[in-house]
């Protein structure tokens, strides 16, 4: 039995990006306005890119005093991008939670209607650090486990104001090469996302197990990946 009742647009071999977001209130003013216009370039891109357009499906959580799923996994065509606004706390674990849960989900509806698929991204952006009472340490754990058994990769992006020693302890240490945590740049938003555009188009193109050459990024410093 499908988990769902959807059957896919094609059978192209499929990525899934899973933003997670915090539209707490410390978002609210120009840092929510530069992520939604970044958002939508980053929609416009991989609509206009052939190939991609037609691999990679997009998902974006977003938490604050509440978690929502805004946009469940889909491709581009299938979809416009949101507008997004803040209010309230930080619940940023269980944000991430969700998301961790959202592509485990997505991969056996993957695997029951017989798609291929590559290793998911979920990408965490915040300004901020979680509300008090959440288990920091246990969300490591399970991100170090979900990164050295390859069932995703995880990379969090600090604004200006995150805890960036909280975001190292998420972020974790790995049998592979830990990822992140980068802070941004700035609000530079717009690079960051078509920074992701050209690296989700070189993930979607490659195959599980190879090793990809991503963009050099202009909205952080000292990235490796």
């Amino acid at each position: 039995m499908l988990l769902k009742a959807e059957f896919p647009r094609n059978y192209e071999a499929k990525t899934i990006c899973c933003f997670v977001l915090d539209t707490s209130g410390s978002m609210g003013g120009e840092p929510i306005a530069e992520l939604n216009n970044g958002l939508k370039e980053f929609h416009e891109e991989i609509h206009n890119d052939e190939t991609t357009a037609q691999r990679l499906e997009i998902a974006i959580v977003t938490f604050d005093n509440n978690i929502k799923i805004v946009q469940e996994p889909a491709l581009v065509e299938d979809f416009a991008a949101p507008t997004l606004t803040v209010t309230g706390t930080t619940r940023m674990v269980d944000g991430v939670r969700e998301a961790i849960t959202l592509v485990e989900t997505r991969k056996q509806w993957y695997k029951q209607t017989g798609q291929q698929y590559l290793r998911p991204w979920i990408i965490l952006i915040t300004d901020g650090a979680p509300d008090g009472g959440q288990n920091i340490h246990g969300l490591a754990q399970e991100i170090r486990d979900g990164m050295n058994n390859k069932a995703f990769v995880f990379l969090a992006v600090g604004v200006k104001g995150a805890d960036m020693k909280i975001l190292q302890t998420i972020s974790g240490s790995l049998k592979e090469k830990s990822v992140g945590p980068y802070m941004l740049q700035g609000l530079k938003f717009s690079e960051f996302f078509e920074w992701m555009s050209a690296s989700m188009a070189i993930a979607s193109s490659s195959a599980e197990g190879d090793k990809v050459s991503l963009p050099k990024p202009t909205w952080t410093d000292g990235f490796e990946i």
